[in-house]
């Protein structure tokens, strides 16, 4: 039992000699007032980065991640809304692909429509045409938009406020399509297109030349499953021309995009488009058709993008490391500081550093003084 007891009082005084917070009796604790002062600055600066460190915790970033496509069976959706300044039976859309095969167009449907837009409808366009803008010149704004997908408001445009009694002289063309994945067109042109096996054409020989108005505008076009609040790059966009045979051309690369967020998952495609319009002029060298035409083609690469939050064992490392490192660095500035105050008070001998003599002397002066005081009060 003895030896027992001993190994324990050994193991605890070696236990003892390992601590490395020993503790100080508070008799031999000097608090200051510059100490104090020193204190509850670093406490502030604890509470005011601890809170914004919160903050950081609290947010989120988006992680973009790039692999080869492997996915070539699918089918691309693409999801239209444009509106032409021709009436319906005057124009026709259709999809032509790499491979010369012919997509059908029935899921598009044809609207008779009014071009100029109401009041509210521009300013819903000039509203929609500065946030294109912003996000131009403003590339992490499009991760905002990713994050608050759900709490987007839809981009399509807004019905009429009121019944209008101006001619359906527009054609509203909309709806969706399934392509093949590969380089295709998109266009829209004069007559209904019809299908044989060399190829396709348009029935335009009824359709007078004056008629020709190839002024638009896109209110939606996009590829793959729609996602309330995303905006396109070709949203709102509108082209007004006076010119019969007007050809619009858009270049495109889509890029498939896997959206992983906390709010939504989605398979959605990106896209960056290039424009271009010219007249149509055989006399000039300026051949082809007047229309409106969307090339696209499919990027090899997919984009993955996940919405990532910091974990909180992180939080809790970082939150330690602040308040240790503002610990640490005001003790060492208070001690520095005081360090400095020392020298200069040891070399001008000020202070705690003043001579015994002077000292002595100051104390004798006092002392000399004080039945002066006496002396001089009034007897009673």
């Amino acid at each position: 039992m003895k030896m027992r007891r001993l190994s324990k009082k050994k193991a605890l005084s070696l236990v003892k000699e390992l601590d490395a917070f020993p503790k100080v009796p508070e008799s031999y604790v000097e608090t200051t007032a510059t100490g104090g002062t020193v204190s509850l600055i670093a406490f502030a600066a604890m509470a005011l980065l601890a809170i914004l460190e919160f903050f950081v915790y609290r947010d989120t970033w988006m992680k973009y991640e790039y692999e080869v496509d492997k996915d070539f069976s699918s089918k691309l959706r693409i999801n239209i809304d444009i509106t032409v300044a021709m009436k319906c039976q005057h124009v026709g859309a259709d999809i032509l692909d790499l491979a010369e095969t012919m997509i059908t167009s029935s899921g598009l449907q044809y609207e008779p429509v009014i071009f100029e837009l109401s009041p509210q409808q521009r300013l819903w366009q000039r509203t929609l045409l500065l946030i294109q803008n912003r996000l131009r010149e403003e590339h992490a704004l499009q991760e905002v938009l990713y994050k608050t997908v759900l709490k987007g408001a839809p981009t399509a445009l807004p019905p009429r406020e009121d019944a209008s009694l101006e001619p359906l002289t527009a054609c509203r063309i909309h709806g969706h399509v399934y392509v093949n994945k590969v380089a295709g067109n998109f266009h829209i042109t004069v007559g209904k297109p019809i299908h044989h096996p060399r190829g396709h054409a348009h029935i335009a020989a009824f359709v007078s030349h004056e008629t020709y108005n190839f002024s638009h505008r896109i209110d939606h076009l996009s590829f793959g499953e729609e996602i309330p609040g995303i905006i396109n790059p070709l949203d709102g966009t509108e082209k007004i021309t006076d010119n019969n045979n007007q050809m619009f051309q858009y270049f495109i690369t889509v890029v498939p995009t896997r959206l992983h967020t906390y709010k939504i998952t989605a398979d959605t495609h990106q896209f960056a488009v290039n424009e271009r319009e010219r007249v149509i002029n055989h006399a000039a060298g300026s051949h082809g058709v007047s229309g409106i035409f969307v090339k696209y083609d499919t990027s090899s690469l997919m984009v993955t993008v996940r919405e990532q939050h910091m974990p909180l064992w992180q939080f809790l490392v970082r939150l330690c490391g602040i308040i240790g490192g503002i610990f640490s660095t005001t003790g060492m500035l208070h001690g520095f500081v005081g360090f400095c105050f020392d020298v200069v008070c040891c070399r001008f001998k000020i202070g705690v550093y003043r001579p015994r003599e002077v000292v002595q002397l100051d104390n004798q002066m006092n002392n000399h003084h004080t039945p002066l005081l006496a002396d001089n009060a009034p007897q009673e």
